[in-house]
């Protein structure tokens, strides 16, 4: 386990870690902000505390005015069009065509997380590290 200094409040990364670290060769690291957990040096889910002077792209892409814990991640293009058309806390990244950006407000449903996660991992890993994934019930 990784401590690292950031204002990602720590429920959000021990959740987020204990859903990417049960994945095949899953690596957790360090970000220039926030914690990314990464495959064969691709990142399939990034969570950081969006502060909106400092990480104003970020800010943009989900209108915050006040800091706001985010995870971003990879999604084909139908499921990504699908999370964003419901809008909040959906969000269409302004960079990369398959990131999507969740903000983690009020109650997180972590099933759906755990399954968006395994899908952004499975969407860059190797296909025989996606052979052995055992997908979320």
């Amino acid at each position: 386990m990784i401590q690292h200094d950031d204002d990602v409040p720590e429920e959000f990364v021990e959740a987020l870690r204990d859903i990417c670290m049960g994945l095949p060769d899953a690596y957790e690291e360090q970000a220039w902000v926030g914690t990314r957990w990464r495959v064969r040096g691709r990142t399939f889910a990034h969570v950081l505390t969006v502060v909106p002077d400092v990480e104003a792209a970020y800010a943009r892409v989900v209108g915050a005015d006040e800091e706001v814990t985010v995870v971003t991640f990879r999604a084909p293009a139908e499921e990504l069009d699908a999370l964003v058309a419901g809008g909040p806390p959906f969000f269409k990244a302004r960079w990369g065509r398959d990131v999507v950006v969740l903000a983690l407000v009020g109650d997180v449903d972590w099933t759906e997380v755990a399954e968006l996660m395994t899908e952004s991992y499975c969407l860059l890993a190797p296909k025989k590290l996606v052979a052995l994934v055992r997908r979320p019930s």
